[in-house]
Order: structure tokens, then C-alpha cells, then sequence
């Protein structure tokens, strides 16, 4: 009897410890997700922000974020694990598994909600899609603010560079092929100063969402 108050103990105070995000998060679920109505990717993993001062956005050129953000711990054709917690120079960080409530990803918001710092900062997201066939000539289609580069199985696939805000479908990769079985998306978006957020969605040839797929963290 202890010993089962003992785990009963625990298991309260962990779920106890559990942030809140709410209203902009849920935490996901191991049941696959489906991409929203307009195709939008809403299931992520999000690492806890990485301390990358900036005092301006206007540093961010295409050769500043490949010097910065390509690197094989950000583009890793691998999953995180929800909970998982990895060290990056002095910074211990955590992986969260979290559902979107909007099809723009708050990542500012995650990050103020977990009391982490918010400006000067790298996010890092990743999630896994699972096609049940081959799905090619598609293109992965992202917003962010501000700049963000953007992997596919360890591929890059698109840059976003400049100071920007968060707009739908603001840069578009080559034509891809999303292959049967699980396909690995990582993301990385650095900001300075303000808001950060993004979006992801795959897009066929005739500029159609694409969601004959699933999305999953696990």
C-alpha cells in the first residue's frame, strides 16, 4: 500500500507539474492528428528558446542564418522525444509535444507562458508526417517572424531570411516528394526583438492544401 500512495504521489505531482499554455496549446496526444481544414501543420515538438542575442533583425542574410542555423543538432533527420531534454553550450533545454489551437504557431507566446526568455532567441520545432503512399511534386510552404530555415529528412528546403513578419505561404521550397512511411520536418526560427510565430502547410501543383496524411510527435 505504501508503495502504491508512493506512485500515486509522484504521478500527482507530475501531472501537477505540467505547464499551462493555455489558450494557445494543448498538449498533443498519441492518437495521430490530421492537418486543419486549410492544410496547416498544428502538432509540434517545440524546444525551450535557445539565447541568441540580436539587438536588430536586419542581421539576419542568408549567410548569417546558414553560419547560425545549419548545423546538424538543428537539422537532425530524427524525432525528439516529448520530455526529452538536451544540452546545447551552457543551456540545459526541453522538448515539448504540444497541439496548436491556431494555424500559426505562437511561439513568443510559449515561450512567455514558461516564464523562458522571449526575445534574442532560437526556436527549435520538429514533428514527424506519415503518408500512406508516395505524394510528390508538393511544396513546403512557411511563414515566419522572423527568419527561419526549414528541413525535410535532413534536407533543407526553405530559407526565409530578413527581418519579417509572419505572412501564410511567404516562401515556398522546390518540388519535393513527401515518400511513403515517416517523413521528418525540422524547423528553426531565430528572432531579436518582438513576436515570434510561424507556419507550415504542403501545397500541390494547382496551390491546393495537401492533408492525405497524418502528424504525429510519437
Amino acid at each position: 500500500m505504501v508503495l502504491i500512495l508512493g506512485i500515486t504521489a509522484v504521478s500527482a505531482a507530475r501531472k501537477k507539474a505540467q505547464p499551462d499554455l493555455s489558450p494557445y496549446f494543448t498538449g498533443s496526444t498519441t492518437t495521430p492528428a490530421q492537418p486543419d481544414s486549410e492544410g496547416f501543420i498544428r502538432r509540434w515538438l517545440i524546444l525551450e528558446p535557445i539565447e541568441k542575442p540580436n539587438r536588430s533583425n536586419t542581421v539576419f542574410t542568408d549567410s548569417y542564418l546558414r553560419e547560425v542555423l545549419d548545423n546538424k543538432d538543428f537539422s537532425a533527420a530524427t524525432l525528439p522525444r516529448d520530455g526529452e531534454k538536451v544540452k546545447l553550450g551552457k543551456q540545459t533545454l526541453q522538448w515539448h509535444s504540444l497541439d496548436s489551437e491556431k494555424f500559426n504557431v505562437k511561439l513568443f507566446r510559449f515561450a512567455t507562458l514558461l516564464e523562458k526568455p522571449h526575445y534574442g532567441v532560437i526556436f527549435l520545432v520538429a514533428t514527424a508526417i506519415d503518408c500512406e503512399e508516395d505524394i510528390p511534386d508538393v511544396r513546403m510552404s512557411v511563414g515566419s517572424n522572423s527568419a527561419s530555415m526549414w528541413w525535410l529528412d535532413g534536407e533543407e528546403a526553405v530559407l526565409l531570411s530578413g527581418d519579417r513578419r509572419m505572412v501564410q505561404d511567404d516562401c515556398m521550397s522546390r518540388r519535393l516528394t513527401l515518400r511513403k512511411g515517416r517523413n521528418i520536418i525540422r524547423g528553426a526560427i531565430i528572432n531579436g526583438p518582438g513576436m515570434s510565430d510561424f507556419c507550415l502547410r504542403f501545397l500541390n501543383e494547382k496551390g491546393e492544401p495537401v492533408n492525405n496524411f497524418t502528424v504525429s510527435t510519437k
